[in-house]
């Protein structure tokens, strides 16, 4: 697939902080990518920079072919941000209208409000809104241009459990119809759902980057979940386990997560420890596990 976004050795530097220290990254048409990356981790100023928002120190970024700030990719991107400054006193269909007039051809407003599951509140100001109806306006602020391109900072936050499944069928939809997609979180497992392509970024360079699957597999083994009353040292010593994580240092039984290599050794030698375990289970490396794993290995 051709490349949409690229960012081509790209370094960042705040007076004597180096946000972005020589960022190669390219992301193709038509795809959902999630960057992700622990607070600090430049992931912000990377968007910053796709969005034309702020230019690089050294470096090249270019989106749609061009320069991230020429004004002809501005009109085929929208942005979803934390914080976008809703005027309070404006209705939700005056936003949606106020920032259509910048695009050249904007989505009819009862579009935008089906797409963005505003349907009923286009006359309802900014200050009544809830958390969650703020934010499915800052969806419709990113939809109204019909972009090309989509960038979403933790677009799920507010919103409760249902409208996140309505919110990301819509996003899979428009990715189904061609549009890119990037997004920042700190929903790891949302990022794992729905992401086809997963970029780490810390101190300002590429930990890992792949699908899900190949992102998690970067951490050997599985994990065991159990309730025991066996001390950390032994459970360390035990064959297969490779670390090991308690919910508490209080002695007696409590949760602790064991992190494998060999599921069938580890779960024979607590079998054959004859010591009481119970709620034990077995599962895959989530993408947390990985994202903990390559940000502990690299700090």
């Amino acid at each position: 697939m051709p490349a949409t976004v690229t960012l081509t050795d790209v370094v960042k530097d705040y007076a004597d902080v180096r946000a972005l220290d020589h960022l190669d990254l390219s992301i193709e048409t038509g795809r959902i990518t999630a960057v992700l990356g622990p607070n600090g981790a430049g992931k912000t100023t990377a968007v910053d920079l796709m969005l034309g928002l702020r230019r690089p120190t050294s470096g090249r970024v270019q989106v749609l072919g061009r320069a991230a700030d020429d004004r002809a990719v501005r009109s085929r991107v929208g942005a979803m941000l934390q914080d976008p400054g809703f005027p309070e006193a404006t209705t939700v269909a005056e936003v949606l209208h106020l920032v259509g007039v910048a695009y050249p051809d904007p989505m009819p407003l009862h579009e935008v409000l089906e797409q963005a599951d505003l349907a009923g509140l286009g006359g309802r100001r900014i200050a009544e809104l809830s958390g969650g109806q703020r934010q499915r306006v800052a969806f419709g602020m990113a939809l109204v241009g019909r972009p090309d391109v989509l960038f979403l900072d933790e677009p799920t936050v507010a919103l409760d459990v249902d409208a996140r499944r309505r919110f990301w069928t819509r996003i899979q939809g428009l990715a189904a119809d061609g549009k890119t997609i990037v997004f920042t979180t700190h929903h790891l497992a949302e990022a794992d759902e729905v992401a086809d392509r997963v970029v780490v970024i810390h101190r300002g360079r590429v930990l890992a980057d792949g699908s899900p699957s190949a992102v998690k597999a970067l951490v050997a083994g599985r994990t065991i979940g159990l309730t025991s009353t066996l001390s950390v040292q032994r459970l360390a010593a035990l064959p297969g386990v490779e670390h090991v994580d308690e919910s508490t240092t209080e002695p007696g039984p409590r949760p602790v997560t064991l992190h494998v290599s060999d599921v069938d050794a580890a779960v024979h030698a607590l079998v054959s420890a004859d010591v009481p375990l119970h709620d034990l289970t077995v599962r895959d490396a989530a993408l947390e596990d990985a994202f903990v794993h390559l940000v502990a290995s690299a700090t």
